[in-house]
Parts: C-alpha cells; sequence; structure tokens
C-alpha cells in the first residue's frame, strides 16, 4: 500500500485547517504520532500520512451523521 506523506502546509492546504490550528490544537489530540504522523529519522520535521487522517475524518463523520439521523 502506498502512502501520501504531507507537510504541515500540505495537510493545511487539503483539510483546510490554518497550520497553527494543526500544530497547537490538531497534534497530539486527535492527530497522534505513530498513527497521523512520524518523524521521519528522529528529527524536528513532521510528516503527516494522509490515507490514515482521511480515513478517519471519513469515519467520524459518518459515525456523526448516523448518531444525528437517531435524533
Amino acid at each position: 500500500m502506498s502512502q501520501t506523506y504531507l507537510t504541515t502546509q500540505e495537510l493545511s492546504d487539503r483539510i483546510h485547517y490554518d497550520t497553527r490550528t494543526i500544530r497547537e490544537r490538531l497534534k497530539d489530540t486527535v492527530l497522534f504520532e505513530g498513527v497521523h504522523y512520524f518523524r521521519p529519522f528522529g528529527g524536528r520535521k513532521i510528516l503527516y500520512i494522509w490515507e490514515t487522517i482521511e480515513a478517519d475524518m471519513q469515519k467520524d463523520s459518518s459515525t456523526a451523521s448516523i448518531i444525528a439521523g437517531l435524533n
């Protein structure tokens, strides 16, 4: 399976969240190291795994719409 690695700016462009929001509010609360992102070669740079983030966004969205439909 091929994976797409994105910088914070590239992820920001795809999900339409500010890079600061990604770094300060999403990282380590909904985006977890080892699942949604990693630090190549043990460095400071962060690369996000697009396919994992996309799947989790859709999963949460479909669950929310099911719950909303029950009300």
